[in-house]
């Protein structure tokens, strides 16, 4: 199997959340509805943005979730309905590289 079939290319999800609990919660979910092959969190990041006509800052957890194009649109749309942000940070971003045989494993889990 390559990436050239239905599927589609491999897409990273990057994705904060309030903390570890609900990055873990989120990810795990996406992972047993096969929409993602697997995620990971960082625990602890340092976010800051504006806000409300000033500087926000907030200390949160990010998520990485590796899933396919296809199943990218479902994913997000699973995202946003558990979300606890009312606008979620999701960032989708192209796998253009890296390990095939991974790859491979990735498409093959969120067929």
């Amino acid at each position: 199997m390559s990436q050239s079939d239905s599927l589609g290319p491999a897409v990273l999800l990057i994705v904060t959340a309030s903390d570890r609990s609900e990055a873990e919660r989120i990810g795990e979910t996406l992972v047993e509805k096969r929409l993602a092959a697997a995620g990971s969190v960082v625990p602890m990041i340092h976010s800051f943005f504006h806000g409300n006509g000033q500087l926000q800052r907030r200390h949160e957890a990010l998520l990485l979730l590796k899933t396919s194009a296809a199943k990218s649109v479902e994913a997000q749309a699973e995202l946003k309905a558990i979300h606890s942000y009312e606008n979620p940070d999701i960032l989708e971003v192209k796998v253009s590289g890296g390990s095939s045989a991974y790859i491979e494993w990735l498409l093959e889990e969120v067929r």
